[in-house]
């Protein structure tokens, strides 16, 4: 990540120099609010254009009150089905988190405090195409490397 990248509270937006390439890893790490509501993860392209909305390869919506962490991708400007899977959830109020963004051949696999938590298969977009991160949500950011 890029010095001039912003972090703000709950709020970061970054380059990631180069794109996406298997056994790349993002580190996210944070402690979340008393009273969260939801936080968001998102791995996106650069907009070609002003009023255009950016392909996402992974966006990782945590929702406090359903306890649940939703997956999905936008390819060609369409939203595919989204995933929900969990077998469990595991962030808590009040409580810090390292979250780790494993990028494989085949999938994402993301671990929450060194635990394997859910995996997304990669649908379609070139790897090196995934150049954004931006955090936002219910949280302070203490590290995202």
């Amino acid at each position: 990540m890029e010095e001039q990248d912003k972090k703000e509270n709950g709020e970061y937006s970054g380059e990631i120099k180069g794109g996406m390439r298997p056994s790349m890893k993002l580190v996210v790490m944070g402690i979340i609010n008393s009273k969260p509501k939801s936080m968001e993860v998102v791995l996106s392209c650069a907009p070609q254009e002003e009023e255009e909305e950016a392909d996402v390869g992974l966006q990782l919506k945590v929702s406090f009150t359903e306890k649940a962490v939703q997956r999905n991708a936008r390819v060609a400007g369409k939203w595919g089905r989204p995933e929900t899977t969990l077998s469990y959830f595991p962030f808590a109020a009040g409580e810090s988190f390292k979250m780790e963004i494993v990028c494989e051949h085949q999938q994402f696999r993301i671990l929450i405090d060194g635990q394997p938590l859910c995996g997304f298969t990669h649908r379609a977009l070139p790897l090196a195409s995934l150049t954004a991160l931006h955090v936002s949500g219910d949280l302070q950011l203490t590290k995202v490397a």
